[in-house]
């Protein structure tokens, strides 16, 4: 004899506050991208997955949220050419439609992404490792898609660099060098600075899917720090690395600066309305804090604010 379990979760809360995000974190999931031919890329991606909930629900289906979040990630393995965000997209606009309660649905992925490079120097080959970052948020309104990459690199701090300058200047004027010698050493030769490992995040949302390929928004974040760092390093490309970390010293402000400026000069065919966040965070060699700046406006506002510094 069988007989029907109560649905807890329909029935009305002790206390009826709304609650924006209700879902599940930390699912790993192993996700297929087809190339058009070319050899796929695997990713072993980790999910959040989120909807609203109204103040008269005691809670959401939560078992309903993993099969959909299974269902749709079986399908995008089939599929070809896929993208990360349109996975996220398409996620969320299932749950919209699976929950007859919610307004809002939202997606976030993150997954280490694995390029083959050179090293700057001894033309080496070896590997590049990015975390991607891709989301959805789906309402009665349409889907806003992101996009995006948080990568590390090196920075060196001008101002600990200018007192290495001040000291060179000293001791080679009392070395009998002349000023104009002096000054000419010092622009071919970057002195000293403390340098930090810098983690450079830049992630594009739009309605639908931003009209981005995803290895450009991971150069453009690279490019953002003093220098990019690799993964094999002979003495050669350490020397590489060092002297052009020195020979562009930059804050943890001129970092996303610098991101907001390629930015435009990049993705300047976006539409007005795109959201930009660009993040970065420095993890200090001499401090036990670490350095942080961060951004987040529309491509209409940053086109202004970078027109106007120029």
């Amino acid at each position: 004899m069988s007989h029907q379990l109560p649905d807890v979760q329909a029935s009305q809360p002790d206390v009826t506050v709304g609650l924006s995000q209700v879902g599940v974190t930390g699912v790993e999931k192993l996700v297929k991208l087809d190339r058009n031919g070319q050899c796929p890329i695997v990713l072993m991606a980790e999910f959040e997955v989120f909807v609203d909930l109204p103040s008269g629900r005691k809670g959401i289906d939560m078992s309903r949220n993993m099969q959909v979040i299974d269902e749709t990630l079986e399908a995008a393995v089939s599929e070809p050419s896929y993208r990360v965000e349109e996975v996220c997209g398409d996620v969320a606009e299932r749950l919209l439609e699976k929950h007859d309660y919610t307004s809002t649905a939202e997606v976030r992925m993150e997954a280490d992404y694995v390029t083959r490079e050179e090293t700057p120097a001894s033309g080496l080959g070896t590997q590049n490792t990015a975390t991607i970052i891709a989301g959805a948020v789906a309402t009665e309104n349409g889907t806003r898609e992101e996009i995006g990459a948080r990568v590390t690199g090196m920075t060196v701090c001008p101002c600990s660099q200018g007192m290495s300058e001040s000291r060179a200047r000293e001791t080679l004027a009392g070395l009998g060098v002349d000023d104009e010698i002096t000054e000419a050493f010092l622009d071919k030769v970057p002195q000293p600075g403390h340098s930090q490992r810098g983690h450079a995040t830049l992630t594009i949302t739009s309605d639908g899917s931003p009209d981005v390929d995803l290895r450009d928004v991971i150069d453009v974040a690279r490019d953002a720090m003093s220098a990019r760092i690799y993964n094999l390093a002979k003495r050669p490309d350490e020397d590489h690395m060092t002297y052009h970390a020195h020979a562009n010293a930059k804050f943890v402000e001129d970092c996303v600066r610098s991101l907001a400026e390629s930015v435009v000069e990049e993705f300047g065919h976006l539409d007005d309305d795109t959201v930009i966040h660009m993040k970065q965070s420095n993890d200090e060699s001499i401090h036990q804090h670490n350095a942080h700046a961060e951004r987040e406006l529309s491509l209409k506002a940053l086109r202004s604010e970078v027109g106007l510094g120029r």
